[in-house]
């Protein structure tokens, strides 16, 4: 397949994730000026960087929503073209790195010399284990006080579960951080800082230099010997080690992601970019390579209604598949990202989208770059790209030809965990209100918004209170509109506590139409996060399909509001007993009615209870406010499940309910003097 689609192999799609503030921007800043793509390089604390270009972003110095860029850089007399795209490292928008990693075929995790394996590090690394996804790392802030290189190894082997191979190792660490020794081509690389870092120099190394690197040359080849007997061969014989052997071993190892090639270097002292540079282009896989996608024919079926499964090759002239990751809105225009797995996408093409079973045409197709995009005629496998025209489309959508309608797997929806009351300020804002608000669902799919019929009004939920805070901010800022919003709550779920059963009847003429069913049910609790079970507890083959869907589609409708107030139930299993039939009298209506009033009748009798957000809480502090933390942390509901120590730091780690948390971050600030950190991650729904 490789000699059919040339191209294909030097284009690589990777993503830059990581902990909020371990220089991820910086990196991709650099990145971009030494691939030319940027003429001066823009700082995150100035508020001038080119992947942050929102101004929230700019304004708080952190990514808010994930941007994507196309670049290229030439090795060994090859050019790379490599689509970039910078996540955010806040939990809060945690769907930018979920959605971004599903049409990725590698990323880079980018770890803060001195403060490890971050909480956030760990997420972000799972998320891309998920979609097995290849993995590079690169060790920032090499020139920090109390930066540790080894220390970072370290975290990654116990808290990721990863095998770090450095290829690259600093030159001192802190203060004394001077240059970076290449342990595969036994070189020392120095960055010349009077051009930015974008001219660097390799020299062979010194006796001191080569004593330095010998034990972690030793560690590599050990780690490269699991990945080729030719390697372990040679080793063993005492025989040279060919450069291109080892390259060819470390990127077995890892596409197979059995090992992790590790640089390092400081991002805002512009040392260490190339090389890194270089491994994404060596050792990260090209669309070929990649974990092969699969999609559902839906115009052939397997029996029951369910498609058949293909496998998607990613050639030019195959039938289109493609995934839209994201939307956004501009102005009145809908802008959908994809990434084309199959085919090709045209200006002007009409497609299907699959998922909506709808038709609709391509008006305009683009290539991204941050905020700013070039127009194309056309893009085939492994490109992401934006295009216009998909009216229809919602994130997750799958695009393809419209002969063929091909379905790709969805992006996983998450749960929101506080939500705030907004009316606006008077009755002609409202219609232009809830648009805005339609317009935030669509780019946004962990937003949810729900109307109280009572008040009037919208109670929009998303992940946290920076998540609603950068709505409100976007608001005013892109539409102009200040509805007034109430005190952040957070956002439950209802579950019960014992098994109890009910029956419920519907017995009743609706337009001098009888309508007439009974339905029996029993309810039990399920082990907490193993989610809702229907199931029948009857033989039911001889029943009309329509009264056993209707059934069904009763019970669902009453699990969508619990009976203390109105959540979603959760953890509940449903056990349909016995339907009862009157002739001439039974109906699809019926039994749907009578399901309704029996699962509320179970749910009552079973002990209701709700279910809080719990989060994980991580504090890291200095040892003189170390009991300053614990005291608040104690006034707000925490359980501390462990104390460990991070360099000069104290981590406090613990469990606290969501609802103690409003504004927890400004009192640790307060009580710490300022010098206390603090990460928030959603763990588990849970009665408190």
């Amino acid at each position: 397949m490789s000699k059919q689609f040339p191209a294909l192999q030097k284009l690589r799609n990777a993503g830059i994730i990581a902990h909020i503030d371990a220089g991820k921007t910086t990196l991709t800043e650099r990145i971009l000026f030494y691939t030319h793509k940027i003429h001066r390089m823009g700082e995150v604390h100035e508020g001038a960087a080119t992947m942050d270009f929102t101004p929230e972003e700019q304004a708080r110095g952190i990514t808010i929503a994930s941007a994507c860029c196309t670049c290229a850089w030439e090795l060994e007399n090859r050019q790379y073209d490599i689509n970039l795209i910078d996540t955010p490292g806040h939990v809060d928008f945690s769907i930018e790195v979920e959605r971004s990693l599903r049409v990725l075929d590698g990323a880079v995790g980018v770890f803060c010399a001195v403060g490890g394996v971050e909480p956030q590090s760990e997420t972000v690394w799972r998320q891309a284990e998920k979609f097995g996804v290849p993995k590079l790392a690169f060790v920032n802030k090499m020139d920090r006080l109390g930066a540790s290189f080894a220390g970072v190894l370290r975290d990654m082997r116990e808290k990721l579960g990863a095998r770090p191979a450095p290829l690259v190792v600093p030159l001192g660490e802190g203060e004394d951080f001077a240059a970076l020794l290449d342990v595969l081509g036994l070189e020392r690389l120095d960055f010349d800082a009077a051009s930015q870092g974008a001219l660097y120099t390799r020299r062979p190394l010194s006796a001191d230099e080569a004593a330095l690197a010998a034990p972690w040359r030793e560690e590599l080849i050990s780690l490269l010997a699991d990945e080729s007997d030719e390697i372990m061969e040679k080793y063993l014989a005492g025989e040279e080690l060919p450069l291109e052997l080892l390259r060819a071993a470390v990127r077995r190892g890892t596409l197979r992601r059995s090992l992790v090639p590790v640089f390092c270097g400081s991002a805002l002292r512009n040392a260490g970019v190339q090389p890194l540079l270089d491994g994404i282009c060596l050792y990260l896989p090209n669309p070929l390579e990649a974990e092969p996608q699969e999609a559902e024919d839906v115009n052939l079926s397997a029996g029951a209604g369910r498609a058949i499964p293909v496998k998607l090759e990613p050639d030019p002239d195959g039938d289109l598949a493609a995934l839209v990751f994201k939307l956004c809105m501009e102005g009145g225009r809908k802008l959908s990202l994809l990434r084309i797995y199959s085919g090709t996408l045209r200006d002007g093409m009409e497609c299907c989208n699959a998922t909506r079973k709808r038709t609709e045409r391509i008006s305009r197709l683009f290539r991204l770059f941050a905020d700013d995009r070039e127009q194309i005629a056309a893009a085939g496998p492994g490109a992401i790209v934006a295009v216009q025209g998909l009216r229809s489309a919602y994130t997750g959508d799958s695009v393809s030809s419209p002969g063929r309608p091909l379905l790709l797997e969805n992006i996983a929806a998450y749960r929101p965990v506080i939500s705030i009351a907004l009316e606006p300020k008077n009755s002609s804002e409202g219609e232009k209100l809830d648009e805005v608000l339609q317009r935030f669902l669509l780019e946004d799919p962990t937003l949810h918004l729900e109307m109280d019929d009572d008040s009037g009004q919208r109670i929009i939920s998303g992940m946290g209170e920076l998540h609603l805070e950068v709505l409100l901010e976007r608001m005013k800022r892109e539409y102009g509109l200040e509805p007034r919003a109430g005190n952040p709550q957070v956002v439950c779920q209802e579950t019960i506590l014992k098994t109890a059963g009910a029956e419920g009847e519907f017995d009743r003429e609706l337009g001098d139409t009888p309508h007439y069913g009974k339905v029996l049910v029993r309810v039990a609790p399920r082990e907490r996060g193993g989610g809702n079970l229907v199931r029948w507890g009857f033989d039911n083959t001889d029943w009309p399909q329509p009264w056993l869907a209707a059934a069904e589609q009763g019970i669902d409708d009453s699990l969508h509001a619990g009976v203390l107030r109105g959540f979603p139930v959760q953890d509940v299993l449903v056990e349909i007993l016995e339907l009862q039939r009157r002739d001439g009298a039974s109906s699809p209506a019926g039994y749907h009615m009578a399901a309704v009033a029996a699962l509320k009748s179970a749910l009552s009798a079973a002990r209701p209870a709700l279910l809080e957000p719990v989060m994980h809480i991580e504090i890291s502090v200095p040892d003189s406010h170390l009991g300053a933390a614990l005291n608040l942390l104690s006034a707000h509901g925490g359980k501390v499940s462990e104390l460990a120590e991070r360099g000069e730091q104290k981590i406090i780690k613990a469990l606290a309910p969501m609802r103690e948390l409003f504004g927890f971050s400004t009192f640790l600030r307060s009580s710490t003097q300022g010098r206390a950190g603090m990460v928030l991650r959603f763990e588990r729904f849970d009665a408190i």
